[in-house]
């Protein structure tokens, strides 16, 4: 299971503990992935012959769907969020909870007061950068990043809500070597995030941050803006600094506005390899189709699914009229879902622009890596 400020141990506990006193005789046990991403931990406990029965956090793709049980014999998986749109051949290995969108700007009303600066106004590259030099000058932290996998997952929310807004199938054509980093509007994108860290926009020392810190600076007013996806809501609710928060969709080099970059939110799989197939499926099933398993696990991280609400606060309710005006949302999935292991390069690739690297050397490197993987 994947842990963050909102899902902690304890929530994943207690709602665990609700589908066991349900089922006599299953006990559900929690394993972290602490440091690591959800696919980096899941081929290590296969490596190791100490498979989970049941993974979070992971999409399977046409070459790794192998590792997972085939759900499409079962009816109920047809009728969850985003189903088809990760279906592989037809065939359903995931299962998810609800969707999230990510191409997100939360900012500090107050900092953007001070600074002189319209949120409405921010529509491109050009006058997002703008902003941040406004308030630098004002005497904030522009723009909040951490280390851990935030910086390249930030990369992906502003980026991919530009690239893939232009051109839904570029994914696809750099999965048969149509497209490349080096030669696409990817470059542009990294050119102006390496132009903040050399503007001082972004802080080098926040590759120390855990994404718990980074949050947590910019919920203390220590930065003016945060690039995170729907799932920051709940923790400016609990910190009861929402009303102080505004949110606008990411600004691009192209369309305004973009296609939200989103995704299925608490996806499931089984893996193929549990000794307890049957309970695992099971599980799954009670997890993303039973009414209340799925309010709280919902409202736990802001997601959305069809015919279920739940009380929004003004922040949350900000952030649906930007998924309601948005044009698509945009999915990575099927045909247009990255090499296994890409998210991890790309945070790599991303982190390497602090430590000296180009723009140039990180579209190349992405390019190496993708072609070393084919």
């Amino acid at each position: 299971m994947n842990i963050t400020p909102n899902l902690t141990e304890k929530y994943w506990n207690d709602l665990f503990d609700t589908y066991e006193k349900s089922h006599p005789g299953v006990t559900v046990k929690l394993e972290l992935t602490g440091t690591i991403s959800a696919d980096a931990k899941l081929r290590q406990d296969l490596a190791a012959g100490d498979p989970p029965d049941v993974a979070q956090q992971i999409t399977p793709t046409a070459d790794t769907a192998s590792l997972f049980a085939d759900l499409s014999d079962q009816p109920w998986t047809a009728r969850t969020p985003l189903a088809d749109q990760y279906a592989i051949d037809g065939k359903h290995y995931v299962v998810g909870v609800g969707e999230q969108i990510q191409s997100l700007v939360f900012y500090n009303k107050a900092a953007f007061e001070k600074a002189g600066i319209d949120a409405t106004s921010i529509r491109t590259m050009d006058q997002f950068t703008t902003a941040m030099g406004s308030l630098k000058d004002a005497g904030f932290k522009p723009l909040q990043t951490a280390g851990q996998w935030v910086t390249g997952s930030q990369f992906s929310m502003m980026a991919d809500a530009g690239v893939l807004t232009a051109d839904p199938e570029w994914t696809a054509k750099r999965n048969d070597g149509k497209a490349s980093f080096a030669k696409s509007d990817y470059l542009p994108y990294l050119e102006h995030y390496k132009s903040w860290i050399d503007k001082g926009y972004l802080e080098k020392s926040a590759l120390g941050l855990t994404y718990a810190d980074g949050q947590t600076s910019f919920l203390n007013g220590k930065s003016a803006m945060y690039i995170m996806g729907s799932y920051f809501v709940p923790a400016a609710d609990a910190a009861k600094k929402s009303d102080g928060i505004g949110v606008f969709t990411m600004p691009t080099d192209g369309a305004y506005p973009s296609g939200q970059f989103g995704n299925i939110s608490n996806p499931y799989v089984v893996v193929n390899k549990s000794r307890h197939r049957a309970e695992a499926i099971e599980f799954v099933k009670w997890a993303t189709t039973d009414p209340k398993a799925i309010r709280s696990q919902l409202a736990s991280d802001a997601n959305l699914r069809e015919g279920f609400t739940y009380p929004m606060s003004s922040l949350g309710s900000s952030v649906q009229k930007i998924l309601d005006k948005a044009p698509s949302v945009i999915v990575k999935s099927g045909k247009n879902q990255p090499i296994a292991g890409f998210s991890d390069e790309l945070n790599k690739q991303i982190q390497s622009l602090y430590t000296g690297s180009s723009p140039a050397d990180a579209a190349d490197g992405l390019d190496k890596w993708w072609n070393s993987q084919s």
